[in-house]
């Protein structure tokens, strides 16, 4: 895949990571060369222990490699440290968890604000912002439950708004469809990828589920920590 440096979001160059388990060197990724484009949506597969999640990890500054440069958005990761690497991700990634990570104490629009609030958003904007994103994905007037009183499709739904509401350049979402029966995760995967057209975000999932793969518009395939397969598709 050829891109321009105004395209590519992501680059990883002969990225590693080593871990030790009980003095045993685990491998969890190998020489990983990755290249994403502005706007992909894109899969990351392969079976348990393959380093999808550690991918992810590293991709976002969560983790350091032990070897080789992740740059995102024409900036390298391990030149950054602390509060320099932790305001960058705050303003570039958004997360999707599995377990949706809402803060259960405060209302879908407290915790949709959170990120801007850190940002220092002005509160009329970040109200306005809330209403909107709301409306995108279909919880118009939620702005005051709280997520115990949401379904596991609902609650996901508010985790896709706080994650893209900041407009950040990259949603990473690892396994965010694993609690959801099938037709919950379809109808929030195609509003994801909705989304995606709409807005231009770029979201990488890592995932075991086949309806997430099925409607990835590009496959990267992890094995032992090497990728084995990169497919484009429409």
């Amino acid at each position: 895949m050829v891109t321009s440096e105004y395209d590519t979001i992501i680059e990883t160059k002969a990225i590693s990571k080593t871990y030790s388990e009980n003095g045993v060197p685990v491998h969890a990724l190998t020489h990983v060369d990755l290249t994403i484009r502005r706007g992909e949506f894109t899969a990351i597969v392969g079976p348990s222990g393959s380093g999808k999640t550690t991918l992810l990890n590293v991709i976002s500054g969560l983790d350091t490699p032990t070897s080789g440069e992740v740059w995102l958005s024409g900036e390298l990761l391990s030149a950054m440290s602390g509060r320099r690497l932790s305001d960058f991700r705050r303003d570039h990634i958004g997360f999707i968890f599995q377990a949706y990570n809402l803060i259960p104490v405060l209302s879908v629009e407290e915790n949709i604000d959170y990120i801007m609030l850190l940002q220092g958003v002005p509160k009329t904007e970040r109200h306005r912002r809330v209403a909107d994103i709301l409306k995108q994905v279909g919880l118009a007037g939620y702005e005051n439950r709280r997520p115990p009183k949401l379904s596991g499709g609902q609650q996901q739904r508010v985790a896709v708004a706080r994650a893209m509401v900041s407009k950040p350049s990259l949603i990473l979402a690892d396994e965010p469809t694993a609690n959801l029966d099938s037709k919950t995760g379809a109808g929030l995967l195609d509003m994801m990828r909705e989304l995606n057209r709409q807005t231009g975000m770029t979201f990488i999932f890592s995932t075991h589920d086949e309806l997430v793969i099925r409607k990835a518009r590009r496959l990267v395939t992890l094995q032992d920590g090497t990728i084995v397969h990169d497919e484009a598709r429409s």
